[in-house]
């Protein structure tokens, strides 16, 4: 049975090269019973999905990012801010 630290391993390797079968087995069946494991796997998923959707938006110019124009603004305030306090 895998350790919580080798799932993980496992889940961060999976995103880059298929797995070996017995990795993939030894995985899957940790990640049937761990849902902290599982939480991980998702959570992972989700940020290569969104780093994936940012760099398409920086390639063609489009800003299809899901941020209401008020966090627009917030962040933009908060960029400029540490521009401003940045030593030169």
């Amino acid at each position: 049975m895998l350790t919580c630290k080798e799932a993980s391993r496992l889940v961060s390797q999976e995103q880059d090269r298929p797995l070996r079968y017995n990795e993939r087995l030894g995985l899957r069946m940790h990640l049937w019973m761990c849902a902290n494991c599982r939480r991980f796997e998702r959570q992972i998923g989700l940020m290569r999905r969104l780093l994936r959707q940012a760099v398409r938006s920086a390639e063609t110019g489009t800003d299809d990012t899901p941020l209401s124009p008020e966090a627009r603004e917030r962040i933009r305030r908060a960029i400029e801010a540490r521009q401003q306090q940045a030593p030169k």
